[in-house]
């Protein structure tokens, strides 16, 4: 109620003046100046006839004649012509007039139409910033309020979703400290046919798997959560993090999270989607690409080191959503991702793949 109070204040000022405006404001302001001053010239010609006039009153009293001298001295104003040049240059100042009067009102209608926005903004906050009173009765694994959580839709295809300020730095750099001594080097998923040593250089960063059990800070389990209610999949479905560094020079060329049969063997259960919440900012490089979003560059040619496409740049704290599966359950082929290689700095991500039945508790 209060915003639309002050909207209905603010309605003559959230009025803007386009150049049509402007430009008839100023006609009228010269308008008005040519017509005051016909006026003042009528009028001078009418004191000048009545001036012409002789005196019919000669006989009458002294203190008469003093009245009519003092009234002369009061219309002598009047009794001065305005000629052509002052008549246009008086029409040019009222012209002048109208035109900085206009610009004022148009500066101050822009402040005011930002000023109104961030009133608008404000209100806005304050009308989704849920109450207690706005929850309704929940069941045993319910939750006992309502929320929201601000995110961006980063692409439809594949669905992918940006969630800034997931965590706070400390929680991430709390996380990089718990990680750090229990690092080795990551390792991949070997598809029929694949060694070690054929895919040696397409994964060279160290990691090393968390559990929020192992996490005496309680911080783990705060950020799977979280990772719950967004994803709005239970957390017994999810993996445990995957805690990853990657240093100068360091990748993950382009990969699929889902496992396709057809190249790795039955599956008891699939990887729906996956959660990154980076720990760390990178100063160059390190991006997240999907190099097929939208379908480009889905010819048949294209090379998997290149780091193309999509590209989502780290930032402390952030949270990355993506599915690997379309919704009627099928791998999404616009899903294939990589991590660029780093170029200045280092990258920390904390990696969350979420399955489409329950795991092993961990």
């Amino acid at each position: 109620m209060r915003y639309h109070k002050d909207k209905r204040f603010s309605s003559f000022k959230s009025k803007k003046l386009g150049l049509p405006s402007v430009f008839l404001l100023c006609i009228l302001f010269f308008v008005a100046g040519l017509y005051g001053s016909t006026l003042l010239t009528h009028q001078d010609a009418q004191a000048t006839q009545s001036d012409a006039r002789p005196d019919e009153e000669e006989e009458e009293k002294l203190h008469t004649s003093m009245k009519y001298h003092k009234d002369k001295r009061f219309s002598s104003f009047k009794s001065k012509k305005l000629g052509l040049p002052s008549v246009f240059l008086l029409c040019i100042l009222f012209f002048v007039a109208g035109l900085y009067g206009s610009t004022l009102l148009t500066h101050q209608d822009a402040q005011d139409t930002q000023s109104d926005a961030r009133l608008l903004e404000s209100v806005v906050e304050e009308e989704i910033g849920y109450e207690k009173d706005d929850s309704l009765f929940y069941g045993v694994t319910g939750e006992s309020n309502v929320s929201s959580v601000r995110y961006q839709v980063l692409s439809w295809i594949p669905r992918a979703f940006y969630f800034p300020k997931f965590a706070s730095p400390e929680q991430c750099q709390a996380i990089i400290e718990m990680a750090r001594p229990k690092l080795k080097q990551s390792t991949l998923a070997l598809r029929k046919g694949e060694t070690i040593e054929s895919t040696k250089g397409e994964r060279t960063s160290t990691g090393t798997f968390m559990s929020a059990s192992e996490d005496g800070t309680g911080i783990l389990d705060l950020v799977e959560r979280k990772i719950e209610r967004v994803t709005m999949i239970p957390r017994n479905h999810g993996e445990a993090f995957n805690i990853l560094r990657y240093e100068i020079g360091q990748r993950y060329v382009s990969h699929y999270d889902a496992f396709n049969p057809a190249e790795y063997g039955p599956q008891k259960s699939q990887r729906t989607a996956s959660f990154l919440l980076y720990l760390s900012d990178v100063e160059e490089g390190g991006e997240t690409m999907f190099p097929f979003e939208n379908g480009s560059n889905m010819d048949g040619i294209y090379d998997y080191e290149k780091c193309i496409g999509l590209k989502v740049k780290p930032r402390v704290g952030d949270g990355l959503l993506f599915y690997s599966l379309t919704p009627d359950g099928k791998i999404d082929e616009k899903s294939l991702h990589g991590s660029c290689p780093v170029i200045k700095g280092e990258k920390w991500v904390a990696t969350k793949w979420i399955r489409d039945q329950e795991q092993a508790a961990n």
